[in-house]
């Protein structure tokens, strides 16, 4: 009994931990603004003992759970996101504990550099999203949540890593910097990361207007 309750506390606190964050501050990520924001789904694939969703009921999710996320950043220039959703499950009722399955989610972002009118990744980047063990989802979320909760959910969860991957991308080859310099080199820029001695902040960017429309 002592286990099993230290065990639903480990839970808990994981629940705690996955709890939205939109309301936190938004991490730096150089002149990174939201331009287009394309979510398509033409290999969409369900897969096995999963709810049924449509095509156009993910790119309504994706889509806003995107905007939400990705439209706090204020930078100076455009960037889109093509995103294609491939496959996802969408758990059903099982056997609590034994054969309840998880809902999870795959797809793929590109991402495009409006001013120079090209893609920053050539092959686009695989995103897996898993469901994140909640006081709702110990039991698996089919038995606790509805298809609509369940999207709306992954797409949350979705948008997070794209925010993070691109935040990394930034960090490491300057993405999103006017100069082109990795940002975890810069002064002052990032809360609470070292930088390189000598380094400098970067002069702001003009703002370009849309020129591309991305595919994903």
């Amino acid at each position: 009994m002592i286990r099993l309750f230290a065990l639903l506390g480990f839970f808990l606190l994981a629940a705690c931990a996955g709890s939205n964050d939109l309301d936190k501050e938004v991490p730096y990520m150089g002149n990174f603004r939201l331009g287009h924001n394309v979510v398509v789904a033409p290999n969409l694939t369900k897969g096995p003992a999963s709810r049924a969703a449509t095509k156009e009921e993910w790119i309504e999710a994706m889509t806003q759970a995107i905007t939400d996320r990705m439209g706090r950043h204020e930078g100076t220039r455009l960037y889109h996101l093509g995103v294609s959703v491939e496959g996802y499950v969408l758990a059903i009722p099982g056997v609590p504990l034994v054969a309840s399955p998880k809902s999870a989610l795959i797809l793929n972002v590109t991402v495009w550099d409006d001013a120079a009118g090209r893609k920053l990744n050539d092959k686009p980047h695989l995103v897996t999203v898993m469901e994140q063990v909640s006081g709702n989802t110990i039991l698996g979320s089919g038995l606790t949540q509805g298809k609509e909760v369940q999207m709306a959910n992954l797409s949350r969860n979705a948008a997070r890593l794209i925010e993070n991957w691109l935040n990394r991308q930034n960090d490491e080859f300057g993405w999103f910097e006017d100069d082109g310099r990795p940002a975890n080199e810069k002064i002052g820029l990032i809360s609470g990361r070292p930088a390189a001695a000598g380094a400098t902040a970067p002069a702001p960017a003009t703002a370009g207007a849309a020129k591309v429309a991305p595919d994903a």
